[in-house]
């Protein structure tokens, strides 16, 4: 058997052989030529379109969800494709799980930044995200030492505080606030005030854009009604700022949002290997007949997990958040990093 490359993203909406295939037949096709390397088509993706979930004419000039997942498997089928590869992170490899149940062998590769997926250590993306995270928190505390200021810097991540912690942790920030551990403003005036009397009169702030108040207060920048995840956090580390500066007399208070700058970019080394070591593990488990699962790391090792387990019967995936009490969270707190929870 001849294995086609056969990549899905964003959704499995989309599939790449020779041409991509979408669910109403269209076909398009653009390649990229590069001198002594592999080539594979670079097309459109969208990170909200689902096959079990997809939006279709209702024939009167509107919109109606409907599920057309077997137009997909039967698209496949035409194709003559073998096997569907799913690099993405709970919300593809939720899609990923479901053509899995129809029959479709399934392979899954864990690609997302925001590193939460339960069954691998890392995921690739999360490494590059965090570096440019933490050059970020750097570049800031620069500023904010000459300035004597005190500046919040909102990164991405969703629910899970990886980004900001390990950018944070990396950056040298003063103070991390994470979804994982609730926080109030009184506990981070507390902290500055402390920073002041120990000769430290500036503070830089990692702010994961979906950390929470004490009181549960999350801020939310939009909802995007069509999409599996509706949900689009941004403004928290603009809210803390403007709560900051009425609490604090003596500091001018800023907020930056890096947003989708830490998205894009060059790849660092760490990722470019752990990719290559995810894709080499995905064609073993190809050429052994292995569907339905899910390339992890585990420690230095290479490793598999079914689609079932990672992602169980959810709607919308599972998640891996940061432990509260674990190491990581422990040793932040022991070289006097605050998270505003005391």
């Amino acid at each position: 058997m001849t294995l086609p490359i056969v990549v899905s993203l964003a959704e499995i909406s989309v599939i790449i052989l020779d041409r991509v295939i979408l669910s109403s037949d269209e076909v398009i096709l653009k390649r990229v030529i590069r001198k002594n390397s592999l080539c594979l088509p670079i097309l459109y993706s969208s990170n909200k379109d689902n096959l079990f979930d997809y939006l279709v004419d209702d024939g009167h000039g509107g919109k109606v969800k409907k599920d057309v997942s077997d137009v997909g498997v039967e698209n496949l089928k035409k194709a003559g494709v073998d096997v569907l590869v799913v690099l993405g992170g709970d919300g593809t490899l939720t899609s990923a799980r479901d053509f899995s149940r129809k029959g479709v062998n399934v392979i899954g590769i864990p690609k997302t930044m925001d590193n939460d997926l339960p069954a691998t250590d890392l995921t690739y993306g999360f490494i590059s995200a965090s570096s440019v995270g933490t050059e970020f928190i750097d570049r800031l505390n620069t500023t904010a030492k000459s300035h004597h200021r005190v500046i919040c810097c909102e990164l991405m991540g969703r629910d899970a505080g990886w980004i900001a912690l390990y950018s944070g942790m990396a950056g040298n920030a003063s103070c991390i606030l994470i979804p994982e551990i609730p926080f109030t403003i009184d506990n981070i005036v507390k902290h500055v005030a402390k920073r002041d009397a120990e000769g430290y009169p500036y503070t830089v702030i990692a702010v994961a854009e979906g950390a929470k108040y004490a009181d549960g207060t999350k801020v939310i920048g939009k909802i995007v009604e069509d999409s599996p995840d509706p949900v689009r956090y941004s403004g928290l580390a603009a809210k803390v700022a403007d709560d900051l500066e009425q609490a604090i007399a003596n500091h001018e208070v800023r907020s930056v949002n890096p947003g989708h700058i830490i998205r894009g970019g060059d790849i660092q080394a760490y990722d470019r290997i752990l990719s290559i070591r995810f894709g080499v593990k995905a064609l073993e488990l190809i050429k052994e007949g292995k569907f339905g699962n899910v390339v992890t790391l585990k420690g230095e090792e290479m490793s598999y997990t079914s689609l079932e387990e990672v992602i169980g019967d959810a709607k919308f995936g599972k998640q891996k958040h940061v432990d509260p009490n674990g190491e990581l969270v422990k040793a932040a707190k022991a070289i006097g990093i605050c998270f505003g929870d005391e």
